[in-house]
């Protein structure tokens, strides 16, 4: 009996000494590593990509080396949560001025372009956009099957029955900008999270394309929201031929609202 006894006693005894030499001979944790496992432990682990990067760990991986990171990729979901933001900022030694980054997704069309034919393809808005740009007049319109509802994390994207578009609900929307990159038409725009003012189309007179009209409903280039602007937040593009909106500026342009004539200048919140 005791021949087996002191056979696993042996090998015991040599499996602890292979563990310890292992052990000390095997070179320490990075100190990034170590940096970034504290960090993904302050970050949501939803792994959505909003944020550029594969995962919450890579991006924890991205913070540890270089903190800037935060500003050029920010996370939407940790400034949401002052938990997760007060943390980041310790481990990281940083001040975040929480205001300033806050964004909201804005559509950038007012919907009710007419059709041009049935699409009966895939339910994708990816799909119907490779065939003739759409099935919509508007070939600048957003075509309102929803791949954008698809990505929304927080479900604060809706199809308006009535003008047949995608809208953001900005009480839910966090700005994460993972609609913005799904949009194959690219007319969603992330803008300051406090903006009152919105600009509801996206058609680029300069890039007309033939045999496809501008909706009645978009802006018709005619420049009343610049004119009558007082503080100079409204500026007219000249290389797309439609107007921008400076909102580093005082937004107090309830004129130029007022001005539109097909009411594609808003305020915010465009639609419930």
């Amino acid at each position: 009996m005791w021949i087996p006894i002191a056979i696993l006693s042996a090998i015991g005894v040599i499996c602890g000494i292979a563990i310890w030499v292992t052990n000390r001979t095997l070179p320490p944790e990075p100190a990034s590593l170590k940096k970034a496992e504290e960090v993904s432990g302050k970050l949501p682990g939803m792994n959505c990509g909003a944020c550029g990067f594969p995962g919450c760990f890579a991006y924890a991986q991205g913070l540890s080396k270089d903190k800037n990171v935060f500003f050029s990729n920010t996370c939407s979901t940790v400034l949401q949560d002052q938990n997760m933001l007060s943390g980041l900022e310790k481990i990281l030694n940083l001040t975040i001025d929480k205001s300033a980054m806050e964004k909201k997704a804005v559509i950038g069309c007012n919907g009710n372009s007419e059709t041009i034919g049935l699409y009966l393809g895939i339910g994708s808005c990816k799909s119907a956009n490779k065939i003739l740009k759409g099935f919509k007049t508007c070939p600048y319109g957003c075509l309102g099957i929803g791949d954008c509802i698809k990505v929304c994390p927080q479900n604060a994207i809706k199809i308006n029955i009535d003008k047949k578009i995608a809208v953001v609900d900005p009480e839910k929307c966090n700005g994460c900008g993972l609609c913005v990159k799904e949009c194959p038409r690219k007319i969603i725009k992330l803008v300051p999270a406090d903006a009152e003012l919105v600009f509801l189309c996206s058609y680029e007179s300069a890039k007309d394309i033939p045999g496809r009209e501008k909706c009645d409903f978009g802006c018709i280039r005619c420049r009343k929201c610049v004119k009558v602007c007082e503080n100079n937040a409204i500026s007219w593009d000249r290389e797309k031929l439609i107007p921008e909106i400076d909102y580093s500026t005082n937004l107090e342009c309830d004129a130029s609202v007022k001005a539109c004539p097909t009411k594609v200048l808003k305020k915010y919140p465009v639609a419930k």
